[in-house]
C-alpha cells in the first residue's frame, strides 16, 4: 500500500476490539508478565555485558538451570493464553518456579523475572471468568404468597407427613420386604 491508498475503514477498530473480546476472556496479563518475567531469568545468565573495554559475562553454573525455568515461565505465560481452564495450575507453577529461580539464577533475573512471575502467577490464580451469557438463570414466576417460586412450597419449617408412603428408611421395617436384612449390592 502507498502513502495515497485509503486504508480500509473499521478494519483496525474491528480487529482492536475483536482482540479486546479476545483478551477478555482469558488471564492475558497474567501470562504477559509469566512470559515477561521469564526472559530476563533464561537471558542474564547468557549475557556478555559491555562495560567501556571490560566485558562482563556471568556464565555460571546455574546457566542450564536458568535457561529452564526461563522456558519453563515462557510456556506457561502461553498456555495462559490459550489453555485458560489450567490457570490454577500455571499460576501456582509459574509462583513456584520464580521462587526457585532466585537461589538458581542470579537472584531471579536480578530480581526483575522474579517479581514480575511472581505478579503474573498471583494474577493467574486469582482470575476467575466472567459470566456468560448462557449461565444466567432464568426469571421464576413468583406466587402471591411470599418470594416462593410455584414449584416451591413456602413453609419449609414443618416437616409434613408422606401419605400413602412407609416412612421407615432404616431397612428394618416388614413393610419393605428386608426384614431386618441389609445388602450391600
Amino acid at each position: 500500500m502507498s502513502a495515497e491508498t485509503p486504508a480500509v475503514s473499521g478494519q483496525f477498530a474491528h480487529r482492536r476490539t475483536q482482540f479486546a473480546a479476545w483478551r477478555g476472556t482469558r488471564p492475558f496479563w497474567a501470562g504477559l508478565f509469566v512470559m515477561l518475567g521469564g526472559l530476563p531469568i533464561a537471558y542474564f545468565p547468557y549475557a556478555n555485558l559491555q562495560i567501556g573495554h571490560l566485558t562482563l559475562a556471568m556464565q555460571t553454573a546455574g546457566g542450564s538451570s536458568s535457561l529452564i525455568i526461563g522456558v519453563l515461565l515462557v510456556v506457561l505465560g502461553f498456555t495462559l493464553w490459550f489453555q485458560k481452564h489450567v490457570r490454577t495450575f500455571a499460576g501456582v507453577a509459574a509462583i513456584l518456579l520464580a521462587l526457585v529461580s532466585i537461589p538458581l539464577s542470579n537472584l531471579g533475573g536480578f530480581l526483575i523475572g522474579f517479581l514480575l512471575s511472581l505478579v503474573g502467577g498471583a494474577m493467574a490464580v486469582s482470575w476467575v471468568p466472567g459470566p456468560s451469557a448462557e449461565s444466567e438463570p432464568a426469571e421464576l414466576q413468583m406466587t402471591g404468597a411470599g418470594d416462593a417460586p410455584d414449584a416451591a412450597d413456602p413453609d419449609t419449617t414443618i416437616l409434613k407427613p408422606v401419605v400413602g408412603e412407609p416412612n421407615d428408611l432404616s431397612g428394618t421395617s416388614p413393610a419393605n420386604g428386608a426384614n431386618g436384612r441389609h445388602s450391600a449390592g
